[in-house]
């Protein structure tokens, strides 16, 4: 709960219903709140925040007379949920856009997977219309599932990293994306034929594009095997000339990539020494997967300050493994869930929070471990916000995060109605709607203080 004082925000709004957040965003354990009222306003940098949560009994007064005595001197406007319950926006660690469509395809595995259907379609991304039109799509797809930060793939070419922004831009969204790097091991249309030229076009985007509004830019080489040595240098020099963008890329996802990784990089003690050498393991650096790394990987990661983007249904449908979690605990490597569609299975979150129970039942080499539902909720949430470099700013409801989150209907199906009802603890009712949940749990999607439709603008 946050005082009124003499702050000059402006538009105060309030919404009244449940509240479920983090009240220390590094550890998940949830408060949840009956009856609450979380107050945003739009601070003077243009971006709405949240400057209060408590009992709606207690505040409401208190921001009431606030709103008629500031600089707007207007009512207090309050959206009441009855029955529903206000919670952070998701956040998805790592998803590739340009794979909306290829979403549900049959492989024998991640190799074949790409080479069949996403490599093929990703050529389609170099006609601007195209690239607008899918990223339009995707962006909407995010919203209806709850998701309201992500860091997202493009392709290897600029127009489908100008493409996604404009449409992020328009809904006022914090989407962070780059061109993919590959310049050889690729098929024409899809492959750098200038490597230096590629470099020019990474340095073009990220001046364009990063910083505007809620955008950001990541270096994004595909992975290790589709970057020249030279390519994945020149990634890291930028990464040291600009050390406010992310980085993002795969690593030892499958063994069959990380064989190939060994005959590419003979001189590598491992896949993830090859990032290290070019330069690219430092904070705001995130890798997706990190299945078959050891504990040397995981220590140096954790000590450069990089994360790891869990992506469970993903290496579920290719067979790629699982995710270890107490050996990832245990070096202090930070992490957080991501969907990694189209590899992955589904634009939820309650999918993917529910798949990431079941490989944490599976780690190797250990005994499986139960993961609470609080963590979760977490992973997906603040802890994948401070995965993301981000903690504070989004993926909790603390005062000072930004005004994006989800309203829940715990009544969605006639099953989740009948067993929240049931549940006698938080943490019961949370897993219900962890294993029951998908995008009919989420009633509303709010963006910047404004409830959303998927397909229409926020202004």
């Amino acid at each position: 709960m946050t005082e009124p004082s003499s702050s000059p925000w402006r538009h105060l709004q309030g919404f009244r219903a449940d509240l479920l957040w983090f009240p220390d965003p590094q550890k998940p354990q949830l408060s949840h709140l009956q009856d609450g009222l979380l107050v945003t306003g739009q601070g003077a940098d243009g971006i709405v925040r949240i400057v209060a949560i408590g009992p709606y009994k207690d505040i409401y007064p208190q921001w009431a007379s606030q709103a008629s005595a500031g600089p707007d001197a207007a009512d207090f406007p309050v959206t009441h949920w009855p029955d529903r319950c206000i919670a952070p926006g998701f956040v998805d660690l790592h998803i590739h856009y340009p794979q909306t469509d290829v979403i549900g395809s049959p492989a024998d595995g991640l190799l074949p997977w790409l080479e069949h259907y996403t490599f093929p379609h990703e050529k389609q991304f170099s006609d601007p219309a195209y690239a607008r039109a899918v990223s339009g799509f995707f962006l909407d797809e995010l919203m209806r599932h709850g998701v309201t930060t992500a860091l997202c793939f493009a392709t290897a070419h600029p127009e489908s990293v100008d493409a996604f922004m404009t449409e992020a831009r328009q809904r006022q969204l914090r989407m962070v994306t780059g061109k993919v790097l590959q310049d050889r091991h690729s098929p024409d249309g899809l492959r750098d034929t200038d490597t230096a030229e590629s470099l020019r076009q990474t340095e073009d985007l990220i001046r364009r594009w990063h910083g505007v509004d809620r955008l950001g830019y990541a270096i994004t080489p595909r992975f290790a095997p589709t970057s020249s040595a030279e390519q994945l240098h020149g990634a890291g020099e930028i990464a040291q000339q600009f050390p406010g963008v992310w980085i993002q890329s795969h690593v030892a996802e499958n063994l069959d990539e990380i064989r190939w990784v060994q005959t590419l990089f003979p001189a590598a003690r491992s896949y993830l020494d090859v990032y290290d050498r070019a330069g690219l393991l430092r904070p705001r650096a995130v890798y997706a997967h990190c299945i078959y790394l050891d504990d040397t990987d995981r220590q140096r990661m954790a000590e450069a300050g990089a994360t790891a983007a869990v992506s469970p249904t993903s290496n579920l449908f290719l067979g790629s493994g699982f995710f270890d979690y107490p050996a990832s605990d245990a070096a202090g490597l930070g992490y957080g869930l991501a969907s990694d569609v189209g590899g992955g299975t589904s634009f939820s979150p309650f999918h993917t929070m529910h798949a990431a129970y079941t490989v944490a039942r599976q780690s190797i080499g250990r005994a499986g471990i139960s993961l609470a539902p609080e963590h979760l909720w977490w992973q997906h949430t603040a802890g994948a916000a401070q995965a993301l470099d981000m903690a504070g700013q989004v993926g909790n409801l603390l005062p000072g995060c930004e005004a994006d989150f989800v309203v829940l209907n715990p009544q969605a199906t006639p099953l989740l109605a009948r067993r929240t009802a049931q549940t006698e603890t938080l943490a019961e009712w949370l897993f219900a709607m962890i294993v029951l949940g998908d995008d009919r749990l989420i009633a509303h999607t709010v963006v910047q203080g404004h409830t959303v439709q998927p397909g229409t603008p926020v202004t």
